[in-house]
């Protein structure tokens, strides 16, 4: 397709930085930089506050975000060496107008959650005259929607970044970059962790595949990576691992894969063999947690090996209890299964289970809402994800509702704002309030609280010797405070702790953890009028 004119976009095609000056193939020379280099600006666009946020619990530990921009660091790892780099994330510090004045271009990356953020920057970085050149999942799914960026560089960046760099040398560089190869991971590079400022963030972030090979009709993961999962190798895996240490990280590493154990037979002959090697072979080791499906309850074998690679908590999308709602969106891994069964036995081979769930199906009969209540509490999964069905760009679902005339708007991609972008089958107001009364009832104190308990009660951790943070006594102190004392769920909070005292002390500091992540569970809940 030919790209559209100047005027279809907002602005000229090639780059507004002048460049082809005879001397080097990016810009003039005149501030005496060194032949080819280009100072690049990474801005990290800010998250709403949401359940995965962690904003109000990450202040119990003293830190701002739940995770550093993995994309913009292994995005600044492919460009050329001689560029010059800088990363502002905002949801750990502001853009400040000298981080513009720096900067020949602005490179920007984001989820569909961030786009309100994206849009307060793109008009700093446009009105600064900036060079703009964006990626990520919400610039791949709706590039048309951001007349203000010059390039964007589409799918994945190991196939669409470097015909940009030659294009941008040439000063040739076209609007858009976009392809449906998928990549070779084993040419990805190791992130860039030194531009990040990581004593900031409460976890690291991993990528060792992509790609699953299920297809939910509400998910884009597929559609984005294809069905076969691609790896990385082990040893690159490990050089990630050992560059963050060499940068001072000694906490939690998520292993951001959309189904960890899609490719399960790399995983156990070669990942997690070089996990566990790795790790004995540190005096402490690093906890990892990471998305998995749940057939994982199916093998022990590979539960045996994650927690020795030092895996102790695992997402897993649960989505339903009804039957008909899980044949309605292609949940096949889901189907026929006694599901809290399973939870159970993830959490005593030593894995705790965070839950996504979701309401709003077709199938959904108004006695859902009882159902999924009930299903949280008897499976023990604490952190409890419960959204409203979205229909995000490029999924099953989208396409659908759009043939049936029942799309109302854009999705927010925060399925937990308490809206929806299409006609339900069940009266909109209904669907809401009853939404709305899972998160009331699942983490109102006291129900809660039993929910830890009932946790902690099967949940048997492999040992393991983790680095001591101060931020942990900290964390403690603090929570005794603001939840033992100032709390509504005060009582609640001190049952518990003397509970855990004397049935599973060894399991005190995860009991904390998991108080504190009640306290922000409860401040979205407020957010939203619940």
């Amino acid at each position: 397709m030919p790209e559209p004119d100047d005027a279809e976009v907002g602005g000229p095609a090639t780059p507004r930085l002048r460049i082809n000056c005879g001397k080097c193939p990016y810009h003039s020379c005149a501030d005496g930089r060194k032949f080819g280099a280009v100072r690049i600006l990474l801005i990290y666009p800010e998250f709403p506050d949401t359940f995965w946020s962690f904003k109000h619990a990450l202040k119990f530990v003293r830190k701002k975000a739940a995770l550093p921009p993995l994309g913009l660091l292994t995005f600044a790892a492919m460009v050329p060496p001689e560029w010059e780099k800088r990363l502002v994330d905002t949801n750990i510090r502001r853009l400040r107008d000298k981080d513009l004045a720096w900067a020949d271009v602005v490179c920007i990356s984001a989820m569909i959650a961030q786009q309100a953020s994206v849009r307060t920057l793109l008009a700093r970085c446009r009105a600064a005259g900036k060079t703009i050149l964006a990626g990520g999942p919400l610039f791949t799914s709706a590039s048309e929607q951001f007349p203000e960026v010059d390039h964007f560089v589409l799918n994945e960046a190991e196939v669409t970044l470097p015909e940009f760099l030659r294009d941008f040398a040439a000063g040739q560089a076209r609007r858009i970059y976009a392809t449906e190869q998928h990549a070779d991971l084993s040419q990805t590079p190791v992130p860039l962790w030194e531009l990040a400022e990581l004593s900031h963030y409460g976890s690291m972030s991993l990528q060792f595949s992509r790609g699953c090979p299920f297809d939910c009709e509400f998910c884009d993961v597929t559609a984005k990576f294809g069905h076969r999962p691609r790896c990385k190798s082990a040893p690159q895996v490990i050089a990630e691992l050992d560059r963050l240490v060499a940068a001072g990280w000694r906490g939690p590493v998520f292993f951001v894969d959309d189904n960890l154990i899609g490719n399960k037979h790399v995983l156990k002959t070669e990942l997690l063999p070089a996990l566990i090697a790795w790790q004995r072979s540190r005096r402490c080791s690093l906890p990892f947690y990471t998305e998995a499906s749940i057939n994982l309850a199916d093998d022990a074998e590979l539960m045996c090996l994650m927690t020795a690679a030092g895996f102790d908590t695992v997402f897993i999308g649960i989505e339903t209890p009804d039957a008909a709602s899980l044949v309605e969106c292609n949940k096949k891994q889901n189907q026929r299964r006694d599901l809290v069964a399973d939870v159970k036995r993830i959490q005593r081979a030593g894995l705790q289970v965070q839950g996504g769930f979701i309401v709003g199906f077709d199938s959904d009969a108004p006695n859902i809402f009882q159902r999924q209540v009930e299903f949280i509490q008897q499976s023990g999964i604490v952190t409890a994800m419960v959204g409203l069905l979205n229909a995000l760009p490029d999924t099953k679902l989208y396409a659908r509702l759009k043939r049936e005339g029942r799309l109302t708007g854009k999705s927010t991609g925060n399925n937990g704002d308490g809206t929806l972008n299409f006609l339900s089958r069940m009266p909109s107001a209904q669907l809401v309030e009853g939404y709305k009364s899972i998160l009331r009832r699942i983490y109102a104190p006291r129900s809660y609280y039993q929910r830890v308990r009932t946790l902690l009660r099967e949940y048997r951790p492999a040992p393991m010797k983790v680095a001591v943070d101060w931020r942990h006594g900290v964390a403690l102190a603090y929570s005794g405070l603001r939840l033992g004392v100032i709390g509504r769920e005060r009582f609640h909070y001190w049952r518990l702790m003397a509970w855990t005292m004397f049935h599973r002390p060894r399991q005190l500091q995860l009991a904390v953890t998991l108080a504190i992540y009640g306290h922000h569970f409860r401040r979205c809940c407020a957010a939203i009028g619940v």
